[in-house]
């Protein structure tokens, strides 16, 4: 846990945002996988996480903005949870921790919430606390996101968006866990090895850190995939795989690194020229962060590199800033260039990314790439966040756009038939906006063509 103090002004804080009422913060629980004794890894609400700082199942807790008044609620461990999970420090003690001095059963916060002229509360993500809530406050469930308070998610995103010194050692601590992660992976990955091989060292490292992962491990010779969680493969001489994989370090921080590795030990020609586009379109993004720049903007000069170098390559013709106009990237690129970091890999997601990375006036686009772009307002000092670029050869993509004529004027289509079996390239970094630019966070993780060479042996 952080201090008393950490935990105490970020509440006060909270209260000051919201004004009036009374706020909700629902913890998580148990989730059985096949019955209930047997459940998947506790993860605690990352919101509750970050107000009241303790990861125990069963809890929730209310701030009650005008009076003042702090509570958190839930079961004391009892002689038989003992038995099974051995002594505990009690809810109170937990609480005390945090600055919390009251503590009450979970079946006196239905009635405290009645009382309540305003509660305040953010869009469940799981099912079991959409139930409790819709019975609590007497909404249907479906209409509970909706219901949700505006109030008290900006209050929020303002909050966590904004990360404070203590975050970033935890932070940078997580990303150095990451890097033992992608060292591991480039130096065990072989011809001949099966996917889940390496995936399972991997997950070893974020262990031996520990804490565990951050997301699920994308470890795949089928790169092009974006989110592909398959490792059932065979790595084979000749092919790239993306190593997208992070760890949740013990105060439940986020790193989020992507490598692209050669299965032979060095890359081909052809791979180094698309690899060092993508190094080039990562490391001028990197060099363009700083305060009150849109990232929205970084993303669309990230593209515009990837245009004129897939143009230098006979890729594309035309006018660059045409195709930039028009789309015509998404067919290499069909994902955002980063998001935010922080408690979770993807910070505050479940709050709603027009909150977190978008803002009144500034709108989503619908277009192929820059509509999956999940951070784009203007970057402040403080934000944590990804730069991760990549170029991707995907057949079904290529043949839809090309059965349908479209952008025959600027895809040279019979050049991309002998890149089918490519795969996909993306390099990833965790970045803090400072107040003259940016800093990448943790140790340097090999990168560049010759790095990766040199560990590859």
């Amino acid at each position: 846990m952080f201090s008393v103090q950490t935990y105490t002004e970020r509440r006060n804080a909270l209260k000051k945002a919201v004004g009036s009422g009374l706020i909700l913060i629902m913890g998580n629980e148990e989730a059985p996988m096949n019955y209930h004794d047997n459940t998947y890894r506790f993860r605690q609400d990352s919101n509750f996480l970050y107000f009241f700082g303790i990861s125990h199942a069963g809890l929730a807790a209310i701030i009650d903005v005008d009076s003042g008044e702090e509570i958190i609620f839930g079961h004391e461990f009892t002689m038989d949870d003992i038995i099974w999970v051995g002594p505990q420090p009690t809810l109170a003690e937990q609480a005390r921790m945090v600055g919390v001095y009251r503590t009450e059963e979970p079946s006196k916060l239905p009635e405290r919430l009645k009382k309540a002229q305003k509660v305040h509360f953010t869009p469940p993500y799981r099912f079991d606390n959409m139930i409790r809530m819709s019975e609590w406050l007497n909404i249907p469930t479906a209409q509970l996101k909706e219901k949700a308070s505006v109030e008290l998610i900006k209050g929020i995103v303002a909050l966590r968006s904004i990360k404070t010194e203590e975050e970033i050692v935890q932070m940078e601590d997580a990303v150095n866990i990451t890097r033992e992660m992608h060292i591991t992976a480039m130096q065990l990955t072989a011809a001949g090895k099966k996917e889940y091989e390496i995936a399972a060292a991997i997950h070893a490292k974020a262990r031996e850190g520990g804490g565990d992962l951050a997301y699920p491990i994308i470890f795949s010779i089928n790169g092009q995939t974006l989110h592909n969680h398959y490792h059932g493969n065979t790595m084979t001489e000749g092919r790239l795989v993306i190593n997208d994989s992070g760890a949740e370090n013990t105060m439940f921080y986020a790193g989020d690194i992507t490598r692209t590795i050669p299965v032979s030990k060095r890359f081909t020609e052809k791979q180094k020229e698309i690899y060092n586009l993508v190094l080039k379109m990562e490391t001028e993004s990197i060099a363009a962060l700083r305060p009150n720049i849109q990232y929205r903007e970084i993303h669309l000069s990230a593209n515009r590199i990837m245009l004129e170098g897939m143009k230098e390559l006979g890729f594309l013709n035309g006018d660059v800033e045409e195709m930039l106009a028009l789309g015509v990237q998404g067919l290499f690129m069909p994902h955002g260039l980063g998001h935010a970091i922080g408690l979770d890999v993807h910070d505050m997601e479940d709050l709603g990314e027009k909150y977190v990375g978008y803002r009144d006036g500034l709108e989503r686009s619908t277009q192929l790439g820059l509509k999956s772009l999940r951070l784009a307002k203007e970057l402040e000092v403080g934000f944590v966040l990804t730069v991760e670029p990549g170029i991707y050869f995907i057949p079904e993509l290529i043949d839809k756009w090309k059965a349908e004529n479209k952008f025959t004027d600027f895809v040279n289509y019979s050049k991309l038939d002998s890149y089918r079996d490519f795969g996909g390239i993306r390099i990833e970094d965790n970045c803090l906006i400072t107040e003259t630019g940016s800093k990448t966070l943790g140790k340097p993780i090999p990168k560049t063509v010759e790095d990766v060479e040199a560990l590859r042996g």
